[in-house]
């Protein structure tokens, strides 16, 4: 069974930086999926942020976090990473992680059946 959990949210002060880590199991290492990590505000649709091929690559990203935040894996303990510098108060959110047997990766969240629990990351100003 795929599960996935989320680590690493937390308080920040406007400019600064996290990094959030998904740690997943029940894909065996040489299978072929797709992870993306999405966030949702209260009152706001969930919306995809960036997205990973368990290649490490390609990699996608919202136009709201282009340039500020990086996604990337670590291969051998099966964890997602994704880095965020330069947070700003908009970026203040739930942060989910996902995963699916996904060709490419897509921020389309209806695409990724498997979801964790979620982290909070609250960017203060």
């Amino acid at each position: 069974q795929v599960q996935l959990m989320e680590s690493g949210g937390g308080s920040v002060q406007a400019g600064g930086s996290l990094r959030l880590s998904c740690a997943v199991s029940g894909y065996s290492p040489s299978s072929w999926y797709s992870i993306g990590w999405f966030r949702q505000a209260p009152g706001e649709e969930r919306e995809g942020v960036a997205a990973i091929s368990s290649a490490g690559y390609p990699t996608i990203y919202a136009d709201s976090v282009e340039g500020r935040f990086t996604i990337f894996r670590d291969n051998h303990m099966m964890t997602i990473y994704l880095q965020m510098n330069s947070l700003k108060p908009e970026d203040t959110a739930m942060y989910y992680c996902a995963c699916d047997s996904l060709v490419r990766p897509v921020l389309d969240r209806w695409s990724y059946n498997y979801w964790g629990q979620g982290t909070q990351v609250t960017v203060s100003s």
